[in-house]
């Protein structure tokens, strides 16, 4: 693989996370390489259901983005409405 191809592939996968990372309110407690490879597969899934739908390249941004901002809802827990999530501490609170 080239380099140069290597490089557009984080650079967009980091601009994808940090715009699912804001469009998810609350605190998202991932770093940087797990906010890259969240718009990583954001992408990914985004551009299959995008070329599956048969959706223009212009549109394939904004499902990339949508994808990986719930694979962050996911992760951070917000859908099963507990604090924490994949990266979460547990059961707090309990006896």
């Amino acid at each position: 693989m080239d380099l140069g191809f290597i490089l557009s592939l984080l650079l967009t996968g980091l601009i994808i996370g940090a715009l699912a990372r804001l469009a998810i309110p609350g605190r998202n407690p991932m770093g940087l390489l797990t906010t890259m490879l969240v718009g990583i597969a954001g992408a990914f899934i985004g551009g299959l259901v995008s070329r599956g739908l048969g959706l223009a390249s212009t549109f394939a941004f904004v499902v990339a983005v949508l994808c990986a901002a719930a694979i962050v809802y996911f992760m951070t827990g917000a859908a099963r409405g507990r604090r924490g999530g994949l990266f979460g501490g547990g059961r707090r609170g309990l006896i």
